[in-house]
């Protein structure tokens, strides 16, 4: 099919009218907006109709929309909910949910022969669990509050965490040589680096909780600066540059710049800066991200995706198995070893087992720096899809189970 090159506004404007009607119809049949997103992207691209093509000003639109989705992602962690996830025993689950699925996946690219990047971004992509979808899909439920939703949140920041971190390391390693020397220099490097990134986030958390032992004095102070400006929206002007401070700090190291997106987010604690301000910022960033950015991210994901480029059948189903088995499992497990009856153990395990926003934000970086070819990250993008998908339906009959299996006994 020959492709016609539109104007750029028109493609935006077919691009995100598209996203945002299957997005809308998505929602409705009680799945997550970024799968209407998607299939919006893949119905416009190469895989469909071929009309619209990603184009250098889609992608800097789609890496805006990275930097949104990361800071509201952020937003729905505090420091101490990482702290809750590594103690008793929610580190056993927090563990065996995040090292046996990324064990696994560098499994699947051991077997198939793959290359060493390529095989860490299949396991790193496989243990990820998205906590924005994880979040929604439990308050959509009413189960947010409920001992096993906790669980499941506080796993889940961690598996985001630790996949961060983890990829703040691999982009580092990638621009060697790929000799052992070489690797081992440039991670312990790096590792130094991204240590010394840590400490200086702790350090300012532990300032910022000092100066908040006078109640609301952050707050007292950033109200004082806000009256003070004439501009308007001098408040996310001002926490937006704190976030951007930090996203530059990671890139100037060498890291991507979602992980100082991400940690400096959760350094916005409602509890130190004014619950207030967190709220009006994540509001605003929210209307920005979910009305533009994001569908046009999602729906970019699809412009990339090809159903054509996918050779390896073998391999996207071992994939899509091991996702699915290797991340119950590991949230079982980790259940089981910590006390919990089966069924609330199994309960957790599916509701690991969604990948969908930070799975996709790890694959389209791969993608985008030459990390992954088209054919894995097809591959990911279809594991994303179905992962998201089929969490919602199997964490409903799984608490329903839950709740007969406690009324029962």
């Amino acid at each position: 099919m020959n492709f016609i090159e539109l104007p750029f506004f028109t493609n935006l404007l077919i691009l995100l009218v598209l996203a945002r009607v299957l997005g809308e119809l998505a929602e409705r049949l009680g799945q997550p907006a970024m799968i209407g997103e998607i299939l919006a992207g893949i119905m416009l691209g190469p895989s469909v109709f071929n009309l619209i093509h990603k184009t250098d000003e889609i992608g800097t639109i789609s890496e805006l929309g990275v930097f949104l989705l990361v800071i509201i992602a952020g937003l729905e962690i505090r420091l101490d909910d990482i702290l809750r996830s590594l103690k008793g025993k929610n580190i056993i689950i927090s563990i065996l949910a995040f090292f046996l699925p990324l064990l696994s996946g560098l499994g699947v690219g051991f077997l198939f022969g793959k290359e060493a990047m390529v095989t860490v971004f299949l396991g790193l992509c496989i243990a990820i669990t998205a906590l924005p979808v994880s979040i929604r899909m439990l308050m959509d439920m009413g189960k947010l509050d409920s001992e096993i939703g906790k669980k499941i949140i506080t796993v889940a920041v961690f598996d985001d965490v630790l996949a961060l971190t983890i990829l703040g390391l691999i982009i580092n390693i990638e621009h060697t040589d790929k000799s052992f020397t070489a690797i081992a220099t440039v991670a312990s490097i790096s590792l130094v680096k991204l240590l010394l990134f840590l400490l200086l986030l702790g350090v300012i958390h532990y300032a910022m909780k000092r100066l908040s032992r006078k109640e609301h004095f952050i707050e007292d102070q950033l109200n004082k600066l806000v009256n003070g400006l004439k501009a308007k929206e001098s408040l996310y002007a001002l926490l937006f540059i704190f976030i951007l401070i930090f996203a530059m700090i990671t890139e100037s190291l060498g890291f991507h710049f979602i992980i100082g997106a991400f940690f400096a987010a959760m350094l916005l604690d409602g509890n130190l800066i004014g619950k207030n301000h967190v709220h009006a910022f994540g509001k605003t960033t929210n209307g920005m991200a979910m009305s533009f950015l994001s569908p046009i991210f999602f729906a970019g994901i699809g412009l990339e995706f090809s159903y054509a480029s996918i050779a390896d059948y073998g391999l996207l189903f071992t994939v899509l198995a091991v996702s699915f088995f290797s991340k119950i499992m590991g949230g079982y497990l980790g259940g089981k070893l910590s006390g919990l009856d089966g069924m609330s153990a199994f309960t957790i395990g599916i509701g690991l087992n969604g990948r969908g926003i930070m799975e996709l934000v790890i694959a389209n970086i791969a993608y985008t720096s030459g990390m992954i070819n088209l054919e894995i990250f097809s591959i990911l993008v279809i594991m994303g899809i179905v992962t998201t998908l089929t969490t919602p339906i199997l964490l409903k009959w799984s608490f329903a189970r839950l709740e007969k299996s406690t009324e029962s006994s």
